[in-house]
């Protein structure tokens, strides 16, 4: 660089095509923006260069479209704002509803014009993501481009009653015959709209290598009828998600005769997920399962032997899966690609008996694996697993009561070179702080960690549970003995909790080092302030960090402390954004009987201590009262995240009240908020009281018209 700079030599001089081509391979989108206003010439092929853009503002004016991006091929139109409305009514300040033939000629012509201008301006779009409530906007919008390869509907609204079946997708369909992949995990609709659809359009139906159908909002799963109709019309399937009727009790369940007509229909699937609907709930549901599927192990071996390509595989049920060992066993030898699994209610995985290999130990070439409420799994199952599964990145087990905090540190002393993606969730034996001992041997590697905040305060104290011997755990203690002891004495603290003193228990103040993404699950009426105590005290590189809090806040009683306690993250200072999620709290919205806590009191709660965060970006879901079906952001919630001063990206995934929002206008680096009702069902009609179309128009007029912000 200095001999460059002596010379006189610039970035400058480079030739056009090769620093487009350097520009191109820039990703992040902060980075993108920052590089645009460096002058006028990188602005020029930073906007020449973008492949992907996400439309966030109202399309109330088509000239207001930016007409700087040809290359874009990626277009995202689905968080157009006012959130879940027509994309292309022009709702601010609006008359008196017209006649009705008037009406919908009006909006007949807005459609068109702003339609036309998106086809102008963006001429390249190959994959398309956009809100469709009703079918018209996806008329308007899938001639535009006939050479679309991808689309991803959003719909979280309840499907218009009066529609015929296949309405939502018809129009897609019938415009773009050669569209290759179809996202509808985010797009409720009926189970009987798809197959229709596809069995009237079977060009583009034929064309379909991807199709993704796991939308959580949807109860129902597809019965075996329906699963062959969709198998039929798109044999040429490449990756396939479907949530299915596996319960026996039901009409046409989904056993292994509707398994082994699927692996006839589409030979080449690579990446194969069928998943109970049940599963697919925001809530946790009960892990047990007192009946069988009709899913066997002889018919998953003939599944395995059908589908050689296979690379991606998850059942996900609800019923029991009995000796489903010996079939695993297959799993290896007839899909020699597999590198993801991911297994509910599955029994006999793997035995972990004497030093052979078994079950889905045998698959050495899994890169992730997710075991979930397997009743018979222990801890020398994971060892052997460990042993076999010597590339394993990514672990989650989820429900497995019967594995300890032994068995899960044998297997990460074992994984150490490669593990770097931990979830433990819903084990009986392992709270917080067990489960975090457990990954001691991989606390300088792990990137992502997932755990249950259990507080079982009086047994932190209590040496970990050592289960019985087995043939196999000589290997295991010839692994403990290999770790460096750089490793062991990492433990730069400890705490006797038996001294008398009232300092809670604790033992090691541990250095999470490589650590960038932590996601928690706190029981309602929780708080987070024993996650230190319990070894995260330290995570220097953490970015971003998950809370979901889940459990009836009606009857768990008042929380021992007054806050949840946010300002404990404070330690951590590479936190820039969080995800709290209290959507699965339930209480009252209006007046809470005598000795309860009403909503606006619990979200003072989770939320005080917010403002002591140096947040960049919050999406916040508000709890939630089911009986009224009312998930809003009170006034207390408003003046806390007021006070996060640092906030530039606010995300509220519910609706509150106009006058609530001008708060935010007073936050002095706020750039982007807006409400989304992502949740079903969301509400059809708009109250008196909450943020209506025109309400969020004009609290974004007043947020844009603000003093310039600087990037």
């Amino acid at each position: 660089m200095a001999t460059a700079a002596a010379s006189g030599i610039h970035l400058h001089d480079l030739p056009e095509p090769i620093l487009t081509h350097i520009f191109s391979l820039v990703c992040d989108v902060r980075s993108r923006n920052a590089m645009s206003l460096a002058c006028r010439r990188w602005r020029t092929l930073e906007r020449a260069t973008r492949t992907s853009l996400v439309l966030r503002g109202h399309v109330r004016s088509p000239f207001l479209l930016p007409t700087c991006f040809p290359a874009v091929a990626h277009l995202d139109l689905s968080l157009l704002s006012p959130w879940g409305h027509h994309p292309f009514l022009h709702h601010h300040q609006q008359p008196p509803p017209p006649p009705p033939l008037y009406y919908h000629h009006n909006l007949a012509e807005q459609t068109a014009l702003v339609a036309a201008r998106l086809a102008q301006t963006f001429p390249r779009v190959s994959s398309l993501a956009v809100y469709a409530r009703d079918p018209s906007v996806v008329a308007a919008l899938a001639p535009l481009w006939p050479r679309l390869g991808a689309v991803r509907l959003v719909r979280w609204h309840q499907r218009p009653p009066a529609l015929p079946l296949g309405s939502d997708l018809a129009p897609l369909l019938a415009a773009c015959p050669a569209l290759a992949t179809l996202d509808l995990s985010q797009f409720y609709c009926w189970t009987e709209d798809v197959p229709h659809a596809l069995q009237d359009h079977p060009v583009a139906a034929a064309s379909l290598t991807r199709l993704d159908l796991l939308c959580p909002a949807s109860t129902e799963g597809f019965c075996s009828s329906k699963l062959a109709d969709i198998v039929a019309a798109c044999p040429n399937l490449i990756h396939l998600l479907v949530p299915c009727v596996f319960n026996p009790r039901c009409i046409e369940f989904v056993g292994d005769d509707a398994l082994l007509m699927l692996a006839a229909g589409c030979p080449r699937l690579s990446l194969l997920h069928l998943v109970d609907p049940s599963t697919l709930s925001p809530a946790r549901s009960d892990s047990e399962a007192k009946e069988d599927a009709a899913v066997t192990g002889p018919g998953l071996e003939e599944l395995f032997a059908k589908l050689p390509q296979l690379e991606d595989l998850a059942l996900d049920l609800c019923h029991n899966v009995r000796d489903a060992g010996p079939s695993l066993e297959m799993l290896s030898y007839k899909c020699p690609k597999i590198k993801s699994l991911k297994l509910g209610h599955f029994h006999g995985v793997c035995k972990g008996a004497w030093l052979h290999l078994d079950g889905v130990s045998v698959c050495g070439r899994l890169e992730s694996l997710c075991i979930k409420n397997s009743a018979d799994l222990i801890d020398s199952s994971l060892v052997t697993i460990a042993r076999g599964c010597r590339r394993l990145s990514r672990l989650e087990i989820h429900g497995c009561h019967k594995v300890t905090e032994a068995g899960m540190k044998k297997l990460s002393s074992i994984l150490r070179s490669t593990l770097v993606d931990v979830a433990i969730s819903g084990c009986q034996l392992l709270d917080a702080a067990r489960s975090l001992r457990a990954l001691e041997p991989i606390r300088d590697r792990i990137e992502r960690l997932h755990i249950d905040c259990i507080w079982v305060l009086p047994e932190l104290d209590q040496p970990p549970q050592t289960p019985e011997k087995t043939a196999d755990d000589s290997d295991v203690d010839q692994v403990d003995e290999e770790m460096s002891e750089e490793s062991r004495n990492k433990k730069s603290r400890y705490r006797d909790g038996n001294d008398g003193s009232n300092e809670s228990s604790s033992f090691w103040l541990r250095t999470w080092a490589s650590l960038r993404c932590l996601s928690l699950w706190v029981p309602a009426g929780e708080v987070l302030t024993p996650l230190g105590d319990a070894g995260l005290e330290s995570c220097p590189q953490l970015e971003a960090i998950s809370i979901k809090v889940e459990g009836d806040c009606r009857t768990c009683p008042r929380p021992r402390q007054r806050v949840f306690g946010l300002s404990f993250l404070a330690r951590y200072p590479g936190l820039v954004k969080m995800k709290l999620d209290c959507g699965e709290a339930i209480g009252y919205a209006l007046t809470a009987p005598t000795g309860h806590m009403d909503l606006s009191l619990w979200e003072r709660f989770y939320l005080h201590g917010i403002s002591d965060l140096r947040l960049y970006e919050l999406d916040y879901w508000p709890p939630q009262d089911k009986e009224v079906n009312q998930r809003s952001l009170s006034l207390p919630a408003t003046g806390l995240i007021q006070e996060c001063l640092s906030l530039r990206k606010l995300f509220i995934h519910g609706t509150t009240h106009e006058h609530f929002m001008r708060f935010f206008l007073m936050m002095p680096v706020l750039r982007d908020v807006q409400l989304r009702e992502d949740y079903y069902p969301a509400p059809e009609n708009d109250m008196s009281t909450e943020m209506r179309v025109d309400s969020c128009s004009r609290f974004e007029e007043a947020l844009n018209t603000r003093l310039l912000i600087p990037d």
